[in-house]
C-alpha cells in the first residue's frame, strides 16, 4: 500500500497550479507546460491504481481555460483519507451476529 502524501504537499501543488494566473495573460500559456508535469506528479504521488483516473482529470483541469481553481490534489487527498479512515472504522467494529428467523 502506497503511503498517503501530506495534506500540505497537496495544497502546495494546487497553489502552484492556480498560481499561473498571478502573471496576467501568461496563465494559459504556462498551463501548456504545467498540465503534463502536474499530471505526472499526480500519478506518481497517488500511484497507478488510484492515480490513473485522477491524473487524467488533473491534466484536463489544468489544460482547460478557467478551471485551475479546482484543487485536484487536495480532493484526492481528502478522498483517500476518508476512505482509509472508513475502512479502518469498519474493521474495528465488533462482530454483529445477524438474527435469522
Amino acid at each position: 500500500m502506497k503511503k498517503q502524501p501530506s495534506l500540505i504537499f497537496c495544497i502546495v501543488m494546487d497553489l502552484i497550479g492556480s498560481g499561473s494566473f498571478i502573471i496576467p495573460i501568461s496563465g494559459e500559456f504556462t498551463d501548456v507546460f504545467w498540465a503534463p508535469l502536474s499530471a505526472f506528479i499526480f500519478l506518481y504521488t497517488f500511484g497507478i491504481k488510484k492515480g490513473k483516473a485522477g491524473s487524467i482529470f488533473n491534466f484536463v483541469e489544468e489544460i482547460l481555460p478557467g478551471t485551475d481553481f479546482i484543487p485536484t490534489f487536495t480532493i484526492m487527498w481528502l478522498w483517500q483519507y476518508f476512505s482509509e479512515r472508513n475502512n479502518v472504522m469498519q474493521k474495528e467494529k465488533p462482530y454483529q451476529a445477524s438474527i435469522t428467523r
